[in-house]
């Protein structure tokens, strides 16, 4: 299954954002990529510079691997439930909020970076699991359908976005 495969009735238009940044590869690989692409950049980053902000009211980059880590852990967890049929409608999160009590700025690249390849592999092997009829599963999140497949490729794409984002505000 790749991204084009997805209709747009699977995902709501914000997220058309993270979608149109996958490139066309089946969804595992998908989440390889974006993960090393990831990793390619973080391992150059040093370790002062991961509590950088590019302007006073936005995240350092170690609160946006962190918010990529959050976000990816409610994606997974909200895969699982609609794979499952549980049609229990699901709360969003304020991203800011998490972010703000992530106590973050006294963990370790190494932590960090760590952390980020335990998830995606556990990520991965979650998404392995699902059967083709388990990824065209919906629910409701944040007041929106979305696909269990529609969330695994935002969140490779999520993880490009804020790649982009990186290397555009941060490391210039």
């Amino acid at each position: 299954m790749k991204v084009s495969d997805l209709n747009k009735n699977e995902y709501k238009p914000y997220f058309e954002t993270y979608v149109s940044k996958v490139p066309q590869m089946e969804l595992i690989n998908t989440l390889e990529y974006s993960k090393n692409k990831m990793l390619d950049v973080l391992k150059d980053i040093s370790e002062e510079k991961l509590n950088y902000k590019y302007a006073k009211d936005k995240w350092s980059i170690k609160e946006l691997l962190v918010h990529l880590m959050d976000t990816e852990r409610i994606f997974c967890a909200r895969s699982l439930r609609f794979a499952r049929k549980d049609n229990t409608p699901l709360a969003g999160y304020d991203e800011n909020e998490y972010a703000a009590n992530s106590n973050c700025k006294h963990r370790t690249k190494e932590s960090l970076i760590n952390e980020y390849k335990t998830l995606r592999a556990s990520t991965v092997c979650l998404f392995e699991s699902f059967t083709n009829e388990m990824l065209l599963e919906q629910g409701i999140a944040s007041n929106s359908k979305i696909s269990v497949r529609a969330m695994g490729f935002i969140i490779a794409g999520h993880d490009l976005h804020h790649l982009a984002v990186l290397k555009e505000r941060y490391l210039k």
